[in-house]
């Protein structure tokens, strides 16, 4: 399966911004993560700030392309 090509500085915009809703994660098409995320309110803000280091470091996610 191809790698989905996600715009970088959009999930990282949306990271910072709305990342305790799991819109990051929405966008990188990990819907059950982004569900958990949004329950949890981005598992009380800590998995957030660790998404928004692992967005702005491009981190290698699965099946993920990132592009600008």
């Amino acid at each position: 399966m191809a790698a989905k090509k996600v715009n970088w500085v959009l999930t990282l915009i949306m990271s910072i911004l709305f990342g305790y809703l799991g819109v990051d994660r929405f966008i990188m098409g990990h819907i059950g993560l982004g569900i958990l995320k949004l329950l949890t309110v981005g598992g009380c803000g800590i998995w957030t700030i660790i998404d928004i280091i692992l967005i702005a470091i491009k981190h290698p996610f699965k099946d993920i392309e990132w592009v600008q």
